[in-house]
């Protein structure tokens, strides 16, 4: 799939939720980025404090409909992300 035309579709476009459809706490984020970025302090959660939704999951059974899936794992991601960052600062 390499676009999403909205101007066939009868209902005039539908959001479509982008991702892998695999679902990754808050914990297991951050220790992927620190890990990525080579970050040697600790982390630190509060749990006394609320974290937003209690799941952190899309559902793209749509996006999968149309013909899509992610090619690029999130460590992966993370990291392209973070070297191409590292470009521009």
């Amino acid at each position: 799939m390499k676009n999403y035309d909205v101007t066939g579709d009868p209902k005039g476009g539908e959001h479509v939720n982008v991702g892998s459809g695999i679902e990754v706490s808050i914990r297991e984020l951050a220790e992927t980025i620190k890990e990525v970025v080579g970050y040697q302090g600790l982390l630190t959660f509060d749990l006394t404090k609320p974290d937003g939704t209690p799941r952190k999951l899309l559902d793209v059974s749509k996006l999968h409909k149309m013909g899509w899936k992610h090619q690029v794992e999130l460590k992966e991601g993370i990291r392209l992300a973070f070297e191409d960052y590292k470009t521009v600062i």
